[in-house]
């Protein structure tokens, strides 16, 4: 099993959210959390984060033949990037979009979310805990 992760605009900052929230979690935290639930399932993952639309198209474009599934934690492309979206949806592989829930949302929410289609599924949470259950879900049915 392959999964590419793509990171949208401002999860650098994720912690910034998680100092005004009392804890510590950074991107490099949930990304070493995501790093060992792949290891341990034998998933080999490739991540990139970006802010810049065109770099998120050429990585889903380049890199869609090589992997079986893909987890977008997409902040505010989901009510905004219908390229992006699209994009998403050509390149037909099974997807899990993730939110987070307060204190760390980015603003958009599941039902404000432009991703959508019969591959994509989309998942809320705590932030490790939700980009645990997308990798669950793309794992048993990739």
């Amino acid at each position: 099993m392959k999964i590419l992760i793509l990171q949208g605009p401002n999860l650098n900052l994720l912690g910034l959210k998680s100092k005004d929230a009392g804890t510590t979690l950074t991107l490099d935290k949930l990304n070493k959390k995501i790093r060992h639930i792949s290891v341990k399932n034998d998933t080999e993952i490739k991540i990139f984060q970006t802010h810049k639309q065109f770099q998120a198209i050429n990585f889903l474009q380049r890199n869609r033949t090589k992997y079986n599934a893909l987890l977008i934690i997409p902040t505010s492309w989901a009510r905004y990037d219908w390229t992006i979206a699209e994009t998403v949806s050509l390149i037909n592989l099974p997807t899990a979009v993730i939110f987070f829930d307060s204190p760390y949302n980015f603003g958009t929410s599941i039902n404000k979310s432009i991703f959508s289609g019969k591959n994509i599924k989309s998942f809320n949470g705590q932030p490790v805990d939700a980009c645990a259950e997308g990798l669950a879900y793309l794992m048993k049915s990739a």
